[in-house]
This record gives C-alpha cells, sequence and structure tokens, in this order.
C-alpha cells in the first residue's frame, strides 16, 4: 500500500473531476481544474477514461494523445505479461503472484475497470496469506470509490469481513472501518458513519483514501448529525485527536461549537460558510 500521508492519486483524480461537476465550483476554478484533470489522465495513460470524459464533455478531445496513451498501455502491457511468463517458467509461487499483482495495479493506474478486476481475482488465485487477501480487498475497495461502484463496495467490505474471520491483524481491521465509514457516509447511514470513524480516530492510518484532516472534516459532520448532545460532547467537542486538528479545517470549529453553544446566529453563518467550503474536500 501507500506510504502513510499519500493519497492514492485515481482517488485525486475522482476528486477533481467531481468538482468539475459540481455546481458550487466556480466557471474559473473548473478552468484550472480540467488542467489538472487531463495532466493526470496524461501522466497515468488512462485512455478509457479519457474517452469517458471526453464523452461526459468533461475534456476535449486530443487524438494524438489517445493515441499515445493507448501505444504506451500496450507496450507496458506487454512487458508485464513476459514478467508473468518468466516468472510462472524460473521462479517460484511468490514471484507469480507478484508479478499478477503488478498487472493489477496497472490496470488500476489506468483506470481500467473490469481489466482491473478480473486481474485481480487472478492475482487472488496465487495468494494465500490472509493479510495480502485482505490488501486485494482494499485494492477493488478503491476501485468502487473512484467509480462511485456502490454494490461493488458492498460486497468487498463483505467479503473483509469473512476474511477476517480466517484471521487478519488490527492494523488492517482498522483500516476497514474507515473505509466502510466511507461507504456508509456516502449512502447517507451517518450514524453508522460516525461510529466507525470514531472508532478510527486514534489509530487512523488511511491515508491512501484522504489525509486526516479531511478525515476529521468527516468525522465531525457525521457526529453532529447523529449524535445527542452529551455523545458529541464527549466524544467530539472535547476529543483530543479532534481538538488538534479542527483549527486548521476552515469554519469546522465555529461550526460544531456554536450548535453545542446554541449560538445558532455563529452556527447559520457557519453553516453558509461550511457549505461552500465542503465541496472543496468531499
Amino acid at each position: 500500500m501507500d506510504s502513510e500521508g499519500t493519497q492514492q492519486a485515481h482517488l485525486v483524480l475522482a476528486h477533481k473531476r467531481f468538482l468539475l461537476t459540481h455546481p458550487d465550483v466556480q466557471d474559473i476554478e473548473k478552468v484550472g481544474l480540467k488542467g489538472e484533470v487531463f495532466s493526470m489522465v496524461k501522466a497515468h495513460d488512462m485512455a478509457s477514461f479519457y474517452e469517458t470524459l471526453v464523452a461526459e464533455s468533461v475534456l476535449e478531445m486530443d487524438q494524438s494523445v489517445l493515441d499515445s496513451m493507448r501505444t504506451k498501455i500496450e507496450d507496458e502491457l506487454k512487458k508485464l505479461d513476459d514478467r508473468i511468463a518468466d516468472a510462472e517458467e524460473n521462479l517460484g509461487e511468490s514471484e507469480v503472484r507478484e508479478a499478477h499483482l503488478a498487472k493489477s495495479l496497472f490496470y488500476i493506474q489506468i483506470g481500467d475497470k473490469e481489466k482491473a478486476l478480473e486481474q485481480l481475482k487472478v492475482t487472488e488465485s496465487k495468494t494465500v496469506a490472509v493479510g495480502q487477501k485482505m490488501d486485494l480487498v482494499f485494492y477493488t475497495l478503491q476501485l468502487g470509490f473512484f467509480y462511485m461502484d456502490f454494490d461493488l463496495i458492498s460486497k468487498s467490505i463483505d467479503k473483509a469481513k469473512s476474511l477476517f474471520e480466517e484471521g487478519g491483524d488490527w492494523e488492517r481491521k482498522n483500516r476497514l472501518k474507515v473505509y466502510e465509514g466511507l461507504y456508509c457516509m456516502s449512502t447517507r447511514n451517518f450514524k453508522k458513519a460516525a461510529s466507525l470513524f470514531l472508532d478510527s480516530i486514534s489509530t487512523f492510518t488511511t491515508y491512501e483514501l484522504f489525509p486526516y484532516d479531511t478525515f476529521i472534516f468527516y468525522t465531525v459532520l457525521t457526529s453532529i448529525i447523529s449524535l445527542d448532545r452529551v455523545s458529541l460532547k464527549q466524544k467530539v467537542v472535547d476529543a483530543p485527536e479532534i481538538l488538534t486538528v479542527i483549527g486548521k479545517i476552515p469554519y469546522l470549529s465555529e461550526f460544531l461549537n456554536s450548535l453545542y453553544d446554541c449560538q445558532y446566529k455563529s452556527f447559520f453563518s457557519a453553516f453558509g460558510e461550511k457549505r461552500s467550503d465542503a465541496c472543496a474536500v468531499i
């Protein structure tokens, strides 16, 4: 998985794509976002995703860029297939699995959902350790969030929980809570999302999904919606992990504390500011 503090590039791209279609984002900002999205698509040779964005009128078609990406994809796939063949002929089971995993990750990188899922299944068939199987589920979940495929996300969460019945370490179990919390928030189950997020505050390592500040933002919002006053005070208003971060997030402290203190004029003022700012992190 990615190192601490590093958000997956394709999830960053998914966020920028969302902003491009959001009505609260000003047109002048969308001009810059289009350039950023186009650059990321080119950098990762996301040919099929590029065609999707063109069809949605998010980007304009540049046939030479598309042709170049397709050529690079073909070249890289040949290298990956050669690596798999070499591993199967000359190396051990571990090297064969790693070669198949590399091909899975490449399909994820270029945004080819169906082929990525197929290759992840092949990689799983070469995988014995529960922890490594769990990592494959996390990759599948990331694909699900990139494409907002809630059926895939739900099935992958169930699969992960089933795997944990066979074993699994606490670090991966704690990471799964954040993935499930994000799914619950996306499907408007705010009470369960808040519970899962609050359980993960002191163990958060899921930087591949989003930065810690964004995680705290989601935790506060879902808690405000779902917790009673006493629980909100105990678990959020006075939580040291939240207090160390909340001041860095525009208007969030005012939003939370004015509501708890029944200062409704300040709350609605912060609410208006928070709404305009929220699309930057949601």
